[in-house]
């Protein structure tokens, strides 16, 4: 196990009715003027918008609204939604949504705190982040992690990129969690969320790093459980219990908890931003397209770590690792069609791609031969290209 520090700030608030709990959370960490963002009508139909809303006002919390937040949350959306708060005098950021409203509501804070500062130059490291606004977060669909994480993506559509920024001043003060929210999904939301959730674990447990049981331990538990309910909530979103440990999941996959004491990989991540930078394909029908692919391309650096997953995720055993590893590959890939989510380039109806688009996702993922991507096994330029190519059918 290596060294590491571990923080865990955001406070968790699960159950049922508890987004009425919004205000009195907000009073606490010392906010007055509210800036609520959200995504597209759904929060609005729903109701849950205009329950917020009087909860805030119920509380004396003066507010302002602004929904349009999409998939693969813009950049030029975020730099829009900055300018607004500080007119406003925003002093709290209040996210009401999933991954994309969480992670727009986080830049929102940051260029909030820093009116002097464009805030992608956050994102693309030419300025470092050292201040930023309380961020809370009521949360509706169960994916990103990012109600916990340290960490939030944007796409700028200007130069077809997609970053991601991790900083500790991204984590939530608090994370609102009922399951019942999440009851409206639709399928292929639902799906995506799974996957999602799944990687973020997954990209930390495919490791070289030795002498890590309990992390190991509590990341196959996570899969497995994930792997069950998602079996359920796919069929039934209603089922409670099925939702709750999936939303639960989602958070503790990504707040670090499941790659301590490792290093940790990520490759699949960068790939998708790719395609999703390129095609605004959905975050975990990326993933689910890519895995497939980066890990046939990579297993063979360490057969036996997904010989363990094999065995201990999937209760696969075969006569050798390089068997169990194939048919852990190949249960993973299973499941995620069992999901209706994509598994390779065809099934995101984008059709299978020419060879200078392949070559045009290779060089924005190694920043034009300027880097090399995960650690399990390193990919240089050359590498990405052949995964894309597997991918590519």
């Amino acid at each position: 196990m290596l060294n590491f520090t571990y923080l865990t700030p955001t406070k968790v608030i699960f159950g049922k009715q508890t987004q009425l709990q919004t205000a009195s959370e907000i009073k606490k960490l010392g906010g007055s003027k509210v800036f609520v963002i959200y995504g597209g009508g759904s929060v609005v139909k729903s109701g849950l918008l205009a329950q917020i809303t009087k909860n805030l006002e119920e509380n004396g919390l003066e507010y302002i609204t602004k929904g349009g937040v999409k998939p693969n949350p813009r950049l030029n959306f975020a730099r829009e939604a900055v300018l607004e708060s500080i007119t406003f005098g925003t002093d709290f950021v209040l996210a009401v949504g999933g991954g994309s409203v969480i992670d727009t509501a986080k830049a929102v804070a940051h260029g909030t705190a820093n009116p002097d500062i464009d805030i992608w130059k956050f994102w693309d490291r030419s300025e470092n982040l050292t201040k930023s606004l309380p961020v809370g977060v009521v949360l509706t669909i169960s994916a990103a992690g990012s109600e916990m994480s340290d960490s939030a993506v944007l796409t700028n559509t200007e130069i077809g990129r997609k970053r991601g920024l991790s900083t500790d001043l991204n984590r939530p003060k608090f994370a609102i969690m009922n399951p019942e929210l999440t009851y409206t999904l639709p399928k292929y939301q639902i799906g995506c969320g799974i996957v999602d959730i799944m990687m973020h674990t997954l990209d930390r447990y495919f490791t070289h790093t030795k002498g890590n049981q309990m992390t190991d331990e509590i990341s196959e538990a996570l899969l497995r459980t994930v792997i069950q309910n998602g079996k359920v909530a796919i069929k039934d979103p209603t089922n409670y219990e099925a939702m709750s440990e999936i939303m639960w999941a989602g958070s503790i996959s990504h707040n670090g908890m499941t790659g301590l004491g490792a290093v940790t990989d990520f490759a699949p991540h960068q790939l998708g931003h790719e395609l999703s930078a390129m095609f605004d394909v959905a975050h975990g029908a990326s993933l689910s397209t890519i895995w497939g692919a980066w890990a046939t391309y990579s297993y063979i650096e360490e057969p036996s770590r997904f010989a363990r997953y094999a065995k201990k995720v999937w209760g696969i055993t075969a006569q050798d690792d390089e068997q169990a590893a194939k048919k852990a590959i190949q249960a993973t890939v299973d499941y995620f069609v069992s999901l209706d989510m994509p598994v390779k380039f065809s099934d995101l109806d984008i059709g299978v791609q020419s060879e200078d688009i392949l070559e045009k996702l290779a060089d924005s993922c190694s920043y034009d031969r300027g880097r090399t991507i995960g650690s399990f096994r390193v990919c240089d330029r050359d590498d990405i290209l052949e995964i894309y190519k597997l991918a590519n059918c």
